[in-house]
């Protein structure tokens, strides 16, 4: 059997090698990896695992009431139009989904159950390439046929990360910490070029959109109020100063435009920035339910540090490297061949996906730039490559759709939901990462038109059929004996109670109505919903 090479043997082989393949070597091999990082790198591949598990928990409670065969936007009736206007192999791009294998809502949901136990396995470090390919396919196959229900920013973030940590996680059942397979210093630089680029794209847009409130520094005085779904300490930072709201409002754009840029500076630099940028996170989480986004980005921050740093945290110096001729053992059994396509494979697609987000950073800020934008726009449907923007235009209002339901068309009763202000002595509740698709979607559709928002209509008629699955979707059915006859969508406008209000009613919030958001729908005798009285509510300003 031929002998393993030596280690002057192999470096005199790299020297022969031409310079641009010693750099692909370099910046795509695990063999020159990224040695400081391995702490980070297993503690946020354990992050993502939670955050990948939060996601798919979340779905599991709601994919049928969501996207099922008798969900408000069913994947069969999404992918049926897909079809029509792309058939063929296109079809597959348009929507990448395993969702094409069938739409029956037990397979809808046995993906996710399958994406909650590869994101548990994950978390236990096993097979972390494998569970993490699971993880990706089965949230790409949500994502891709999910419509609405799919259109935050925090699901491409995650799908970016989830799809360079298949180049950035060890090879391996139970590779531990795998000193011999550092993380490949291209993975690392795109994990941290992701974080970086969430913040500053964010800070960007919110200059570039002219909204005045960025501009005289009022975006904070109402934000706890007005965003998607509020927690009760929010409430309490809502009524401090206004002078401490213009201080948040100044340190979120000098964060965004300019701190994050130490990741840059040496090695000292990155730590306080790590220590900045986690401090601000804990206080969003904790005043905002933004379901795993801020989770994500604190997770992402962990790459900022190396270990070093960790092991000086937790105190630890027992961090064991492997030998090197056991690394030379573990590379010869993985065979050159198979080295030599993964390596190919992670250089055509992670330059791939530096390239297109770079170009879209790039036409950000100048959007005339000469750059070829079909490399962006292939893999756009996959969401591995984001231009990221967060709270560009800030809320003016807090707007609540709610739905009713009658038997005599005079007297309405509400529907409750579990997430969303409704009751108003019921505190803002703190449940994130676990993210409440409808009713996030219903803070969205409140600031705009009923024609624009789908699932408004769509969820009165399930509500008329009294659906099981939509219905799974409130806290409760008021109609549990006999479907309603009638069912509308109504507008209130929310704001918090004062101190004074509080202290005396017991409220959390007030609320004034505004009138119908949606047309009243019934079902005709021939069981087709119509309209029975149009809208007075047609839209707001945001």
């Amino acid at each position: 059997m031929e002998s393993l090479l030596s280690g002057d043997d192999e470096r005199q082989r790299e020297d022969e090698l031409p310079f641009w393949r010693n750099w692909v070597r370099v910046l795509f091999s695990s063999e020159h990896g990224a040695r400081d990082r391995l702490w980070p790198r297993w503690i946020f591949l354990r992050c993502l695992g939670l955050i990948y598990f939060s996601a798919f928990y979340s779905l599991v409670f709601q994919v049928k009431g969501l996207i099922g065969v008798d969900g408000i936007l069913p994947a069969r009736t999404y992918l049926r139009v897909i079809a029509e206007g792309a058939p063929g192999i296109t079809r597959f791009w348009y929507a990448p989904t395993l969702y094409w294998i069938s739409t029956s809502t037990g397979f809808i949901y046995a993906l996710c159950w399958v994406g909650l136990i590869a994101s548990l396995l994950l978390l236990l470090n096993l097979w972390p390439r494998g569970m993490l390919v699971l993880c990706f396919l089965c949230f790409l196959s949500f994502v891709g046929a999910a419509g609405d229900f799919s259109s935050y920013q925090s699901d491409g973030m995650l799908l970016e990360a989830g799809f360079i940590c298949l180049f950035f996680a060890p090879p391996g059942w139970r590779p531990g910490l795998a000193a011999s397979h550092p993380p490949s210093r291209a993975s690392l630089f795109l994990l941290q070029w992701e974080w970086l680029r969430i913040y500053f794209e964010s800070g960007i847009v919110k200059l570039a959109s002219g909204d005045v409130q960025w501009r005289n520094f009022t975006a904070m005085d109402e934000y706890y109020q007005n965003g998607p779904l509020p927690t009760w300490i929010g409430w309490y930072i809502q009524h401090l100063p206004h002078t401490l709201h213009a201080f948040a409002t100044g340190a979120t754009l000098v964060m965004e435009l300019g701190l994050i840029w130490m990741i840059l500076l040496p090695r000292r630099f990155r730590i306080v920035l790590f220590a900045i940028v986690c401090s601000w996170e804990v206080m969003v989480i904790a005043t905002a339910n933004y379901a795993f986004l801020n989770y994500l980005v604190l997770s992402l921050g962990i790459l900022l540090v190396d270990d070093r740093f960790v092991l000086s945290v937790f105190r630890r110096k027992d961090i064991v490297f492997t030998t090197e001729a056991q690394r030379h053992r573990e590379l010869e059994f993985l065979g050159r061949h198979w080295r030599a396509a993964r390596l190919a494979v992670a250089t055509v697609m992670l330059t791939w996906v530096f390239y297109a987000t770079a170009a879209e950073l790039l036409l950000l800020l100048w959007r005339g730039a000469p750059v070829p934008t079909e490399p962006v726009a292939v893999l756009e449907p996959f969401r591995i490559a984001n231009q990221y923007g967060l709270f560009a235009v800030m809320t003016r209002g807090r707007y609540e759709i709610e739905f009713q339901g009658s038997m005599d068309g005079e007297h309405w009763t509400a529907y409750p939901f579990r997430y969303k202000p409704q009751a108003l002595n019921e505190a803002p509740k703190v449940y994130a990462p676990y993210q409440p698709r409808f009713d996030w979607n219903l803070w969205f559709a409140s600031l705009d038109n009923w024609r624009n928002a789908p699932i408004v209509p769509n969820a009165e008629v399930q509500l008329l059929r009294n659906q099981r699955d939509v219905l799974g979707l409130f806290a409760g059915n008021p109609f549990a004996s006999a479907p309603p006859r009638q069912v509308r969508a109504v507008l209130w406008q929310y704001w918090f109670t004062t101190m004074d209000e509080k202290r005396t009613t017991g409220n959390w919030w007030r609320r004034e109505f505004l009138g119908l958001y949606a047309p009243t729908v019934e079902l005709g005798e021939d069981g087709r919903p119509r309209f029975v009285r149009e809208p007075v509510v047609e839209s707001r300003e945001p």
